[in-house]
Parts: C-alpha cells; structure tokens; sequence
C-alpha cells in the first residue's frame, strides 16, 4: 500500500487524501486489496504523511495607480463552459538570487491554466506573456471571454488592454480589495506552489522554470479535480466530459 502511495507521491508530492486515494483505487481493486478511503487516511498519519495548509503569502497587487479599472462583471455568473472566463493573479517565489514573478491565467470553467508568464520584475511586458499563450490555445473560439483579475497595474496597462481587446476578451476586476472577489486566482497560486514544491527556496530562476513547467503539466493532465469530479483540467477543457451542471469559481 505504501508502495502505491510513494509512487504517486512522487509526482504530486502534496496530494490530498482524496485525490490520492481516488489514483490508487483502481490498482487495488485490480489486486484484490480492500482498503478503503478511511483507511488510507489512518495510514498516511501514520507515516506523517498527511497534508496540511500552509501560511498564506505575501500580496503582490499593486492597485493604487491612475488607469482605468473595470467593473467586476462575473458576480454570480454560471460558468458552463471553457473560455467563458478566465481568472489570473501574480504571486511571487523565493530564489537565492532574489524574488521571480508568477502570473497564471486559469480557465474558471476546467481549472486549467492555460497560460503562465515567469520572470524577475512584474512588469507588463513580461507578465503580458501569459495572456499570449492563452490566446494562442483557446479552444472556444465563438465566444467572447472574460478576463478577470484584481485591479494590479500590469491588467490595467495599455498594452494588456489592448491585447484583450485584438482578441474578443472582456475585462473583469475586483471592486472592494475582497480576495473572495478572485478567489480562484489565488487559490491556483497556493496550488502550484505548496503541491509542488514551489513554496520554498528555490536556487535560481531557471530552476524555478524548469519545476513550473513540469508542475503545470502535471497539473492540467494527470492530477484529478475535486471540482471537477476527479477528472483533470485538461478533459474538461478540451470538452472530452462535462459536468451536469453550471459550477462556482469562488
């Protein structure tokens, strides 16, 4: 059993136990072993292997400047689709040469990041990057999306307003300095670095990218979505499943 476990813990090193749990199921059945969700539990507390919240992070939005900020306009709103909306936020990682710079654009509707930009500043020529490679990969092509992010400078600046606008994308922003009102974006922050090791001191920028880029794979491919009803970003996405009902980004 322990076996099964160290084997996906590998990839995901900070799997939950459900999403453990629902990875292995098959290779037990498959060997006649009856060990149930519960089970499971005792024995990753056994070995202190259970995963436990971390600290939350430093706020890196810097929202006190003179342009224009859009109205939040997906309050409430049913996402029943890919490219409905997408959510992104900035967050940094740790490195001994200093801070890099994290911007995620993630499709609300599969969970899927599909778009990231890395870099040593927060400026908007390099976090415009990861709306760049969204752009390029959106599979729902008839609808016009919505961009929805906090009220940071890099969304509201001349060139990430025009990129949006040369492809049918609508800006969206928080109102009220409220994290619920971009919870998701942030969420995927706390994601992407506490389950895969990005949390802590990393030695340099090139690690750092060398670790995202097989962490996001991971992440959209193989890692199972408790929203999503343990299926991977990457199905959903890619319309391969569909959820039986509208979902909450929040």
């Amino acid at each position: 059993m322990k076996r099964l476990v160290d084997v996906q813990r590998k990839l995901l090193p900070r799997l939950g136990t459900r999403k453990l749990y629902y990875l292995i199921k098959s290779e037990l059945a498959a060997s006649q072993i009856k060990f149930g969700r519960d089970k499971l539990f005792e024995l990753l507390k056994e070995y202190k292997l259970l995963i436990y919240p971390q600290r939350r992070y430093i706020q890196t939005t810097m929202s006190k400047h003179w342009m224009r900020k859009w109205p939040n306009i997906i309050k409430d709103k049913s996402i029943v689709e890919s490219d409905q909306v997408w959510v992104s936020d900035i967050t940094y990682i740790k490195t001994e040469q200093g801070h890099c710079y994290l911007n995620m654009i993630t499709d609300a509707y599969s969970r899927k990041i599909v778009g990231y930009a890395l870099d040593n500043t927060m400026q908007t020529e390099s976090m415009i990057k990861a709306l760049e490679m969204a752009t390029k990969q959106k599979v729902n092509n008839e609808i016009q999306t919505i961009h929805h992010s906090d009220r940071g400078l890099q969304y509201c600046s001349k060139e990430y307003v025009e990129l949006t606008a040369k492809n049918n994308i609508i800006l969206s922003m928080t109102e009220n300095s409220d994290p619920y009102e971009n919870a998701l974006a942030e969420r995927m922050n706390r994601t992407i670095k506490e389950e895969f090791g990005m949390n802590k001191k990393l030695k340099n920028k090139d690690q750092v990218a060398q670790l995202l880029k097989e962490s996001i794979n991971l992440y959209n491919r193989y890692r199972p979505h408790l929203a999503l009803m343990m299926r991977t970003p990457e199905e959903m996405y890619q319309k391969k499943s569909r959820l039986p009902e509208a979902i909450e980004i929040n």
